[in-house]
């Protein structure tokens, strides 16, 4: 076993996709996140969006309620979900881009344009003892203003290297792969823990896993669609063996 551990972060959001889609309570993020923790991940990530599409503010007051492992508070750099992160104080705030015509998370945050600006929104955050992640591209100037701003986490953006594999683009694929590879080897440098996700799923996952700097990966569309099939619990757990193998050899 590796010295090294990596840890997994089961995004929910999409079991309030299905909820919302009928207007009821069914199925209930709150049991899919209990029973996520049960099948062995390390933390639950739950984004509150602006227009509400999926997490519901009472979402987030029962995940604070129920959970024995961390919350990863996915939110944009807005007023109101820093006064609603300031109210419950989660383990981690994970500060993304959003876009209110997005299906998904599109790309990282522009940190380097927007420095400042970022720098006053998350230091009350930090004050209060949230745990301050920043999404961003596999890119280093970006890396290094989230450096600069305070941030103790970044989460690298998986999704183009996850596209290109899907595509079949295979030259594609590793260019974004050797592009994280060198990313994250230089935050880790700066001193910043390296966390990654998005859209990675069994056939993509363990290239990343196995970069001896991340120590989280953040997955939930692709486990949320699995467990249709298979079962939430065994998902996760076929994503936790991938993610263990892969690492037992850094």
């Amino acid at each position: 076993m590796s010295d090294n551990p990596l840890r997994l972060g089961v995004n929910i959001d999409h079991v309030a996709t299905v909820r919302n889609a009928r207007g009821g309570a069914y199925p209930d993020p709150l049991r899919a996140a209990k029973l996520a923790e049960e099948a062995g991940a390390d933390g639950i990530t739950a984004h509150l969006r602006e227009d509400r599409r999926h997490i519901s503010d009472a979402d987030i007051d029962g995940l604070m309620e129920v959970l024995s492992v961390p919350l990863n508070f996915e939110m944009a750099a807005t007023p109101e979900m820093q006064q609603i992160a300031l109210r419950h104080k989660p383990h981690a705030v994970c500060i993304v881009p959003e876009k209110r015509e997005e299906r998904t998370t599109e790309g990282g945050l522009e940190v380097a344009r927007e420095e400042n600006k970022l720098a006053h929104f998350i230091a009350p955050l930090r004050d209060v003892g949230c745990r301050v992640s920043i999404f961003i591209a596999a890119d280093q100037r970006q890396i290094e203003a989230a450096h600069r701003i305070g941030a103790e986490v970044i989460e690298l953006h998986t999704g183009a290297y996850c596209d290109a594999v899907s595509e079949g683009h295979t030259d594609v694929a590793n260019r974004e792969l050797d592009s994280l590879r060198e990313m994250s080897a230089f935050a880790h440098s700066l001193g910043l823990e390296v966390h990654a996700g998005h859209g990675l799923t069994y056939d993509t996952v363990q290239p990343v896993a196995a970069f001896p700097e991340v120590r989280e990966l953040n997955i939930g569309h692709f486990l949320i669609g699995e467990a249709i099939f298979r079962g939430l619990t065994p998902a996760i757990a076929e994503m936790r063996r991938l993610m263990d193998e892969a690492r037992a050899v850094v």
